[in-house]
């Protein structure tokens, strides 16, 4: 069984730089959702100990920031993917560029995830925490922006290093 590795331009082995952009998403994703997680608890704390452990029929604090985070690492391996497959790579090596790609994905995030999926998946399971849908909540805009912000801040940082 033979493994094929190619080498792209600057001379790094191209497996060992798509792994390492994969590495990098998943740790930008959990910083933005560590900051996120800090800010949710100090404005919302009911956010996750109560809606987001009941989208998944469990309770508490614990459960709630394992699933945020879990779901700030996938988040961040989606931006990472949307990022570095479309002309938008070219904005990946700055910093400031991809904080604003980070800044504009938490918007998009906040539009799908926080007020659209999250409310109804929510009446879905009979959450005591169920809100209408849309819910396009300002206080939600800001955490979702604050992720995004660190994410894509984080993304280029662990990236270019």
């Amino acid at each position: 069984m033979s493994t094929e590795t190619r080498t792209d331009v600057e001379g790094k082995r191209q497996s060992e730089t798509e792994t390492g952009a994969w590495m990098s998403a998943v740790l930008a994703g959990l910083a933005g959702g560590v900051v996120m997680g800090v800010i949710l608890t100090v404005l919302n704390p009911a956010g996750l100990t109560v809606a987001i452990p009941s989208l998944y029929g469990l309770e508490g604090g614990i459960a709630g920031w394992v699933i945020h985070l879990s779901n700030s690492a996938i988040l961040g391996v989606v931006f990472a993917a949307i990022v570095l497959t479309t002309p938008l790579r070219t904005y990946a090596n700055s910093v400031a560029a991809s904080t604003g790609l980070g800044a504009t994905y938490g918007v998009l995030s906040w539009i799908v995830t926080g007020s659209i999926v999250l409310p109804l998946w929510l009446q879905a399971v009979g959450s005591p925490a169920a809100m209408p849908v849309p819910t396009f909540a300002i206080p939600s805009l800001l955490w979702h922006l604050a992720y995004g912000i660190v994410l894509g801040a984080v993304f280029a940082f662990v990236e270019n290093r």
